[in-house]
């Protein structure tokens, strides 16, 4: 009997090729799309993204294209808990998540693989660029084949367990080989632009966003110096993240950066470009795949957002639940709520959540 994998279809050229080459590869295939937002949502009218009406439109034409059953799962509630609650939470503590790891870690590779093996499947896929080795018995990630595509980064929080039943086939190629593949087999989604925004939020405006979900909560406040004295008029935090120029609003005569967010005082903090550079940070929430526990300071390539390049550090553990990052060079806006990847060459040690 073939083994069964249910693949998570999100109506993008990616996921689609990986369906096609899980099928080819003699596996039993499932198409699921996950509802995560309410139809009455006004993001869910809009097109990109995942959220968008017209993406399970797209993912149920993949399946019956390649022929494999479709279905589409109501993931909703525990979405707007895990992710979108938890999203304007974190903004309003003065933090700047990611809500793709929160997703991650929650919804596709808990809730999905949750539901996949109550259908009776063996494996959960989906198209993101990684790779699943085993190695030494031990499940690792390595980067994928495309270094410009990439996702590990957004990986770090798996288990030994959720990684033994996940499947990203896409890892082995480059995207451009994956867009010839969907073209040769007749798929229209061959040429379709990659999603590069926050899914629930396709017009890419984020402080919008959160006004509209807490009016109450988002209030204008004061620009401070470093000093505390008092520059301007910002109109709410959560429009804000450390390290940004443009958009703030504010004449000084000179360039000036957001250095920090003050929720307690409602205050931003703006400086000179120099004062958004620092060389350590602490982390959370701390996940490791290659080991259990981190144990002793090891050397890394880190990187403090998914765009970021790495750069060299050295990790060390300060208790259960703490890290610290120590920088061979300072980084440009280490920002709270972003996390800290850590990587050896092509592998991905871990990462966790800046404190």
């Amino acid at each position: 009997m073939n083994k069964k994998v249910v693949i998570g279809m999100s109506g993008g050229v990616d996921s689609s090729v990986a369906a096609y080459l899980l099928k080819q590869q003699g596996y039993d295939v499932i198409g699921v799309t996950m509802k995560l937002t309410p139809d009455d949502a006004f993001y869910t009218e809009m097109e990109g993204g995942c959220c968008s009406l017209s993406a399970v439109e797209d993912a149920r034409r993949v399946a019956y294209r390649i022929g494999i059953p479709f279905y589409v799962v109501n993931f909703t509630e525990i979405f707007k808990e895990k992710v979108i609650d938890y999203f304007t939470d974190e903004y309003l503590k003065g933090k700047t998540p990611n809500p793709c790891i929160a997703c991650n870690k929650y919804i596709k590779f808990d809730a999905l693989l949750k539901k996949a093996e109550s259908l009776g499947a063996d494996y959960i896929a989906t198209g993101h660029y990684c790779r699943i080795i085993q190695d030494n018995g031990r499940y690792v990630i390595k980067k994928s084949e495309d270094d410009k595509k990439d996702q590990t980064y957004v990986m770090y929080n798996m288990t030994q367990e959720q990684l033994k039943h996940t499947l990203m086939p896409c890892g082995d190629y480059k995207k451009e080989h994956i867009r010839e593949i969907a073209k040769e087999i007749g798929l229209n989604v061959f040429d379709k632009k990659d999603s590069e925004e926050i899914c629930f939020i396709p017009d890419n405006d984020h402080g919008g966003f959160i006004k509209r979900e807490c009016p109450k909560a988002v209030k204008g406040g004061d620009f401070v110096n470093k000093e505390g004295k008092i520059l301007g008029k910002h109109k709410g935090i959560v429009y804000y993240t450390i390290g940004q120029r443009k958009g703030l609003g504010i004449a000084t005569g000179k360039r000036v950066f957001v250095t920090n967010i003050d929720a307690m005082k409602n205050q931003v903090v703006i400086g000179e470009e120099e004062e958004v550079f620092k060389d350590e940070l602490i982390s959370f929430n701390n996940n490791f795949i290659p080991f259990d526990k981190l144990t002793k300071p090891i050397e890394v390539d880190a990187k403090i957002r998914y765009n970021a390049k790495a750069s060299k550090a050295t990790i060390y553990p300060i208790d259960d639940y703490n890290i610290k990052v120590k920088f061979e060079k300072p980084q440009r806006a280490i920002t709270k709520g972003q996390s800290v990847v850590f990587y050896e060459g092509d592998l991905l040690v871990g990462g966790g959540i800046i404190k």
